[in-house]
């Protein structure tokens, strides 16, 4: 395709002009992906809009442009969606996954490169932070020009549960700066009006993380703006194949088990659905509830 009037040619030769250019075929070859993920690295945050707007469908890019100024908003899509996931565990690696089968551009936040060639495997794009450190976080975020969504699975321990509050509050607040339009933020059954769902020696054992996760539900809740968020609370964690069981509700009064890979599959479906809009629900497999105990499902 050649185009005489207002062209851009791109680091691999495809061109554009206006609202008419081929769709390039990012998702689907690595070789394109990573040649365009090179040319953004090399020449600055000011790319990724670039690569962004360039594999996005011309009919959806000229429908963003004109709607700039709608007042009416409308639920985000996954495709060609900007998010950033946080967290280096298997529901942050499953997320990022089910993102990147929707057509989304996928960031994760990594302490280290242990992890670089997995994700990069997944064609999604590391980016260097440590949660606990503000001025970190704010260079992360400073490396993507749009991000229209953060979805956290950070956590501590019981000895050194600083992260889960602290950690998730710096995300939360430089979020916010950003212009981030949701927060999804996964904390457990057993935090704020929660406390009574677990058996007592459970709470008890994971108090000071349970504290910690609270802190930054309130900020979340408290931070104003524009952003919208969504709270998940999964009851206890397994590691065995998703069960597609998963469910979330209202009810605080819930406890009982999920997998790993079903509240992924949960806080994908709830980042995507404006129903969630700044709602605490609990994420538990309904076939596994602590006292088979009767309540309402959430229905996205």
């Amino acid at each position: 395709m050649q185009q005489q009037v207002g062209q851009m040619q791109t680091s691999s030769g495809l061109v554009h002009s206006g609202c008419l250019h081929m769709r390039l075929p990012l998702r689907r070859s690595p070789v394109a992906a990573q040649a365009f993920i090179g040319h953004a690295q090399q020449n600055g945050n000011h790319s990724w809009g670039l690569v962004r707007k360039l594999s996005m469908p011309a009919r959806k890019r000229c429908t963003q442009s004109r709607s700039r100024n709608m007042s009416t908003k409308a639920e985000m899509s996954p495709d060609n969606a900007s998010i950033l996931v946080c967290g280096g565990g298997g529901i942050a690696l499953d997320v990022t996954r089910k993102l990147k089968d929707m057509g989304a551009w996928v960031w994760m936040l990594q302490r280290s490169d242990s992890r670089r060639k997995e994700i990069e495997g997944m064609m999604a794009i590391v980016i260097k932070g440590d949660a606990l450190q503000p001025d970190s976080i704010q260079k992360a975020f400073d490396q993507i020009e749009e991000v229209d969504a953060v979805v956290s699975t950070i956590g501590g321990t019981p000895a050194d549960p600083q992260a889960d509050s602290q950690g998730n509050i710096n995300l939360i607040e430089a979020a916010a700066k950003k212009g981030v339009k949701k927060f999804i933020l996964l904390t457990s059954i057993g935090v704020g009006d929660s406390k009574d769902a677990p058996p007592e020696q459970v709470y008890d054992v994971l108090k000071p993380v349970l504290i910690e996760k609270g802190k930054a539900e309130e900020r979340l809740k408290s931070i104003g703006g524009e952003m919208q968020f969504t709270i998940i609370r999964p009851g206890g964690l397994k590691t065995q194949p998703a069960t597609g069981r998963g469910v979330l509700t209202e009810d605080s009064s819930v406890c009982g088990a999920i997998h790993r890979e079903d509240v992924a599959d949960l806080l994908v479906h709830a980042l995507f659905s404006d129903k969630t809009n700044n709602k605490v629900l609990a994420a538990v497999d309904q076939d596994q509830i602590m006292d088979k105990k009767e309540f309402a499902t959430f229905q996205l």
